[in-house]
């Protein structure tokens, strides 16, 4: 699959879960984590296919290393947050409003990501670069998902 496909992809998936949770409030806490541990694996799992592959070669690109380095911290930033929800009660509503603060972060991630950076990486990459890109990123993340599911 294209790069710039699979990750859109997972960009949308993560949208859906993000919209389910808004639909779950206080008294649904044992859904709202059901829903947060997919989002939690959704994302991570997105979060290190992309640092292992597309930023590691865009980073190296003339050009393309401010873009890269802010969307690394960002990651950070929404790595952070994640073990802070998995870690707080979801029956809270600190916990919705620490949610809201992860979902407005990766909206703005996202924004960025499908408009400046994809851009600089179509401008320093070649198809067959992102195709390679996009294949080593399935299947990553095929065998991250595998490998969960069998612990």
């Amino acid at each position: 699959m294209k790069l710039f496909e699979l990750l859109k992809k997972d960009h949308e998936s993560v949208r859906k879960l993000f919209a389910k949770l808004e639909n779950k409030d206080e008294n649904q806490a044992e859904e709202r984590d059901e829903i947060f541990q997919t989002l939690n694996q959704e994302l991570s799992i997105h979060a290190m296919a992309e640092e292992k592959f597309f930023y590691s070669a865009l980073k190296e690109k003339d050009g393309a290393e401010e873009n890269t380095l802010e969307a690394l911290e960002e990651h950070k930033v929404v790595k952070k947050l994640l073990k802070e929800l998995d870690a707080n009660e979801k029956g809270s509503k600190e916990w919705a409003a620490k949610l809201k603060v992860l979902q407005e972060n990766v909206e703005h991630h996202v924004e960025e990501e499908e408009g400046e950076l994809f851009e600089k990486a179509e401008e320093v990459m070649d198809d067959e670069e992102m195709e390679r890109i996009g294949e080593e990123i399935e299947a990553f993340k095929a065998e991250q998902l595998q490998t969960e599911r069998a612990s």
